[in-house]
């Protein structure tokens, strides 16, 4: 079992920045890929940006390529969300997920998943 924490989010003005932050515990978090995820009112959840076991590779959804940032610290058993530019339609719930030991994209290959963090970013 994996029980994830997240936290961080909040309100923000268009531009601005937030990082959010991800607890793991119940395994060995550096054994296992992790992602961010979220998930806007009427719409499916979708990818955001997911980070391998050691932290080597980084993939991102192209909405948010060059203002968000995935970076993991395997000795706090943390993984970080740092959001820069953020826009309007960046507001979601934001889950984070533990998956398998390859870094995949699709929320089908997440076994684990947080509460989520609300991200609201007004214009």
């Amino acid at each position: 079992q994996v029980q994830l924490v997240e936290s961080g989010g909040g309100l923000v003005q268009a531009g601005g920045s937030l990082r959010l932050s991800c607890a793991s515990s119940g395994r060995t978090f550096s054994s296992y890929a992790m992602g961010w995820f979220r998930q806007a009112p009427g719409k499916e959840r979708e990818f955001v940006a997911g980070i391998s076991s050691r932290g080597w590779t980084t993939r991102y959804a192209d909405s948010v390529k060059g203002r968000f940032t995935i970076s993991r610290d395997n000795a706090k058993n943390t993984v970080y969300l740092q959001m820069n530019s953020l826009k309007p339609e960046d507001t979601a719930v934001y889950y984070c997920a533990a998956g398998g030991p390859v870094l995949a994209s699709p929320a089908s290959e997440y076994d684990y998943w947080g509460q989520g963090t609300q991200v609201t970013v007004s214009s």
